[in-house]
Order: structure tokens, then sequence, then C-alpha cells
């Protein structure tokens, strides 16, 4: 079988394009030819793939999607592909992962008639309406219960072609028997003594992670907690404007931008706290990923994945609607009871009692039952 594969951008570091690779090999190892077109791709390109770099260009990013979507209906015309899936929300698929949160659902809650005026707005709202509304065929794969209660609210009707994908942890970022030893080895690379706090951020795209909310609530942080602490900030994105804001709030000495890195296994089990107030997120793996590796968590309600930080009970989730204050509030109390309350131990329990590396195989079972479907109604 022949998959046509649509990502925008591949990136090594991205959870969207992490899950993008994790599938595409699954569907390698199963057997299936994959094409993946997408505008723009760095790092190491998978063997036997045929990879297509779409040539447009655009001024605005909604303009740049809607010319790469005419131009892959137009090439997919010609090179026909028994299925097309998409880790966009774009019209002409058969299948999307839904790795962003519902559109409709954020311009609902931020109420903004500039926003909802706008031609990119408009033409965000056009595409999930393309994958959502009634009148499409396209099959969903979804990541948390909170997608689909959205996709549900503002699309009555697609509920019979939502489909819930277990996570898709990486094996490098399972719990290691190795723990304590990676733990001492990065707390030793990082000059970090045992009476210092290693608090931790995982993420590409930092305004949409909540960055400037961790480094004010960081900046909060009373002298004696704040000044035996150091802030990691892993991710691919420019750092300026939030280095600038460190730099305003006197702890730029404090907050380490370490872009895109490979080792993130090692800050799992080296660092003290994950941060993670993100503004919106679909999932966010690297709640899950800290979870069960004994990482404390604080983070927002507004992730997809906050609910395994609640279940497991190995962290703390801040409530809509956000309030900074509140948390300032919560990371000073969880690092202020560190060493009393037992989010560790919870979070490595936890760990024994989910299926975290299961999402390859679902998506394989779901695009192979879709490509069955669709030949017999073909033929």
């Amino acid at each position: 079988m022949k998959l046509a594969l649509l990502i925008y951008k591949y990136f090594p570091y991205g959870g969207q394009q992490r899950d993008f690779m994790r599938i595409l090999q699954r569907c390698q190892q199963a057997g299936h030819d994959v094409v993946v077109y997408c505008l723009s791709w760095q790092g190491p390109q998978p063997d036997n793939i045929e990879l297509v770099i779409v040539p447009v260009k655009a001024f605005s990013r909604h303009l740049l999607y809607q010319r790469y979507t005419a131009w892959i209906q137009s090439e997919l015309g010609k090179h026909s592909a028994d299925l097309v899936i998409g880790f966009s929300k774009m019209p002409g698929l058969d299948i999307y992962y839904a790795a962003d949160p519902c559109f409709a659902a954020r311009m609902d809650r931020e109420n903004s008639l500039i926003k909802k005026i706008l031609p990119r707005y408009r033409h965000f709202l056009r595409y999930e309406k393309a994958v959502l509304d009634a009148g499409s065929d396209t099959e969903i794969m979804l990541l948390s219960p909170q997608q689909q209660n959205d996709f549900e609210e503002f699309y009555p009707g697609c509920k019979p072609r939502l489909h819930q994908l277990s996570p898709g942890i990486d094996a490098s970022r399972l719990p290691s028997a190795e723990a304590e030893t990676e733990r001492k080895e990065f707390r030793e690379n990082f000059s970090l003594t045992d009476n210092d706090i290693a608090l931790l951020q995982i993420g590409s795209g930092f305004k949409v992670k909540g960055l400037d909310r961790s480094i004010r609530a960081f900046a909060a942080l009373p002298d004696d907690i704040r000044l035996r602490s150091q802030f990691y900030i892993v991710g691919q994105d420019k750092p300026g404007d939030y280095l600038k804001l460190a730099q305003s709030l006197r702890v730029a000495d404090r907050c380490h931008f370490l872009g895109g890195r490979e080792d993130v296994p090692l800050f799992l089990r080296g660092c003290d706290l994950l941060l993670h107030p993100a503004y919106s997120e679909s999932a966010g793996y690297t709640l899950l990923e800290a979870v069960i590796n004994g990482l404390p968590v604080l983070t927002t309600d507004t992730c997809g994945y906050a609910f395994h930080v609640e279940r497991a009970r190995a962290g703390e989730v801040c409530k809509s609607p956000f309030s900074q204050q509140e948390l300032n509030n919560m990371l000073l109390s969880m690092l202020e009871t560190l060493n009393q309350r037992k989010w560790q131990q919870n979070g490595l329990a936890y760990a024994k009692q989910i299926d975290v590396a299961g999402m390859p195989d679902a998506a394989l079972k779901l695009i192979e039952q879709v490509a069955r479907k669709k030949t017999s109604v073909l033929s």
C-alpha cells in the first residue's frame, strides 16, 4: 500500500514530528510504501521513503498552507496514493492525526472579534471544518479526552470518526534501571549539589508552551529558594523575547536556554520538577514522560495530558481561568514540600499501570482498517 504523509515542517524535536516519525517507521515495518510531502525537513531522512519538498512560497503562513494543499492535491491527481494522512488539518485527508487542539474551541474561549475576522483565523477554521464537519469522511486519531470533548461539542456528528490512541512514548524516555546513576551524572555535569533545585521546561514553541508564565513564576520565588535553583529550558525556538523577560526580572543568569537536544531523558531523571504551564496543548507528551520517570509536574488544565498528572497523583494542575499568582503559589508550595510528598513514587507506580508506548501500533491498525474500507467502497 502506498501512503502519502503530509506534514508542514519536520524537525527532530517537536512532539508532532516525533509522532509523525514513529507512525512512518511503523508503517514501513508493516511493508507499506511511504511518500512524504512537506515544506521543510531538518535532520536525518529515513531510508526507503520518497521525500517531496513542496515548492511553494508565500508571505503569510495561511496563504503558504493553502498553496501547499493546492499543490499536493494537483500532485496526487497525477500520482495517486492509497491513503492520504495529514498531521495538520486540511482538506482532502483520509486520516487526520490530531496533533493540534480544537481551533473552534480556542476561538470560542478567547472570544476575540478581531481574531475572528482576520483572514488567517478564517483559514484555520475552514481547514478544521474540512476535517470535522458533518460532510467530511476523514477519520481522526485523537491524543486526549479533552480533544474528544471539544470536537464533539463544536462538530456534532463527528463522534463515529474519532479514535482515541494510547500514548506513544519513545523507548529512550521510559523509566530506566540506571536512573539513579544517570541523575548523579547529570547533576555533576551541571555542577548541581544535593541542595540545589533544578527546574525543567521541555518543548519547542515557547509561546504556546507558556514559557513566559514559567519565567515569571521562577522570578517570583523567594530569595532563599530562587538563589539555589536553576531553570533549564530545552526546546527548539528563538529565545530572544524570553531572555529579555528573564533579564528584566533579574533571573537571566539562572535561566538556561539549551535548544533542542537528544539527551532529554537525562534531564527527566536529573531535574527536580517539570514546569509546563501551556496556553494550549493537545496532549503534551513531556508531561507523561516526566510522570513515568518520577519527575513531579506542575502544569495547566489546558494540556490534554494533564489528566495523567492528576490520575497518577504525580504533581499539580493549575485550573482555568489561568492565574499567574496561582501558578506562582503552586510552584513555591511544591518546591517547599518536594521531599515530603509522594509524587515521585506515584509516578513510577503509574508507569506500570498504563500502556505508554502503544500509539504507533494503534495508528497502523486504524490506517489499515481505513484502507480496507476505502478499497471495498471503490470496488
